[in-house]
């Protein structure tokens, strides 16, 4: 039942069936909300910018000899959810994109940095298929059937760290690991099944930190002090000893509590196995079958603010895992998360010289114009060249020392630059 809050104040309390109303609204408003947390908020942050780059990045990468030209870009432009002139938007990046004229067509390709970078990365996912297979293991491991579907997976295949190859990339390298099994014909049901077990990855975060600190495993509660009665749940519902989510849950009773300790520790074994430690609530739902999840599983998470944080943040439901974060920054950088950030600040550094550019172009034009007055006394006028190596320096002091002001450039708010 949907209420406002202005249909709730026309309620009379006097009335019977009102108060039946009222508290209706009231608990199922409780079960959907969540104190906010600003340092989670950010890290849930999106730099549309950094998106849309991404994504030509890997056009390019797929032009023969790594070369595109602009018009072919302009034609991608409203598949990028972008307006304006291609040749606008890549001048606005010039530590990511070349932009040169051959026979009066413009065309563009990676710069050095840029492909330094994608060099790295590509690199990192070599290196990384053993962790990878690892990964998907644990995965299929945890699921009922032992089965994925490729088609859901994949929809939650770059929150692990997956290549968009994966399935010829990685999959025919471990054959005793994995197959690829399609029991109805249809392409919508081809599976990732896996053939073999192994009990040495049968092993969860939990436990692996347990047996480190020799204690018995256990969730980690990630709240203030003074939220007491969420600790008193919190303590109580730990007191229930731990079950690891490699347990078949077919194995209990649905709505029992050694389900929802089974349950609990599956959600947070997916999320420690993701790059960013959190997730879309309405992928994750797509696996309930696969993974027994609960079916109203905004809900479940609610009942466990200690362990998971619940955001609406961009009207999509997104699970964050406390422990995952300290503040607003990841604990823990995967080497690919790494190397993201790596692309990002050079996008920043970029759309900085563009605006330091264009910033020194106005005031020359306006020098000509006779619209600035030089200054007399004792203050000397700086130059713009001055200006900006000041400006240089601190953006450098904040992209080295300060961790909000590197996260901004996660954020929207480059919006707001030169046009």
């Amino acid at each position: 039942m949907a209420m406002t809050r202005s249909t709730l104040r026309s309620l009379n309390p006097k009335n019977p069936n009102s108060s039946v109303l009222i508290l209706h609204f009231i608990r199922n408003f409780s079960l959907w909300s969540m104190k906010k947390d600003p340092a989670l908020e950010s890290s849930l942050s999106r730099n549309r910018r950094w998106i849309i780059n991404n994504q030509i990045k890997n056009i390019i990468l797929r032009c023969p000899n790594q070369v595109a030209s602009v018009r072919f870009l302009q034609k991608k432009f409203k598949s990028l959810d972008l307006q304006g002139k291609a040749l606008n938007w890549l001048k606005k990046y010039p530590c990511c994109y070349d932009v040169y004229l051959d026979n009066d067509e413009y065309y563009f390709k990676l710069t050095k940095r840029m492909m330094s970078l994608v060099e790295e990365e590509e690199s990192i996912k070599d290196l990384q298929e053993p962790i990878l297979m690892e990964r998907l293991a644990k995965l299929l491991m945890m699921s009922c059937n032992h089965r994925l579907n490729v088609v859901k997976f994949n929809e939650l295949k770059r929150n692990f760290g997956f290549p968009d190859d994966y399935l010829i990339r990685i999959l025919p390298k471990y054959p005793e690991m994995f197959r690829i099994v399609n029991y109805s014909g249809k392409r919508s049901t081809m599976d990732i099944e896996l053939v073999s077990w192994n009990p040495s990855l049968a092993v969860s975060v939990l436990e692996n930190v347990a047996k480190e600190r020799q204690v018995g495993p256990g969730f980690t509660c990630s709240l203030p002090l003074s939220w007491g009665k969420s600790w008193d749940r919190f303590n109580e519902f730990n007191r229930i000893p731990y079950i690891s989510p490699y347990v078949d849950g077919r194995d209990f009773v649905e709505g029992s509590k050694e389900m929802e300790k089974r349950t609990l520790g599956l959600l947070h074994e997916l999320l420690s196995l993701t790059l960013w430690k959190k997730a879309s609530i309405l992928k994750l739902g797509h696996f309930r079958r696969e993974f027994i999840l609960p079916e109203k599983l905004n809900v479940f998470l609610l009942r466990h603010p200690g362990i998971f944080y619940v955001s609406n943040k961009y009207q999509i439901y997104t699970v964050v895992l406390r422990e995952g974060y300290n503040g607003s920054e990841l604990i823990h950088k995967d080497p690919l998360v790494v190397v993201k950030e790596k692309f990002g600040e050079l996008m920043q550094e970029g759309l900085h010289e563009y605006n330091r550019r264009r910033h020194a172009l106005n005031l020359e034009k306006k020098k000509k114009k006779g619209m600035i007055m030089m200054r007399s006394g004792k203050k000397e006028q700086r130059s713009v060249a001055e200006a900006s190596e000041e400006d240089d320096q601190r953006g450098k002091q904040r992209n080295l020392y300060n961790p909000e002001e590197r996260k901004r450039f996660y954020e929207i708010l480059f919006d707001g630059d030169a046009a």
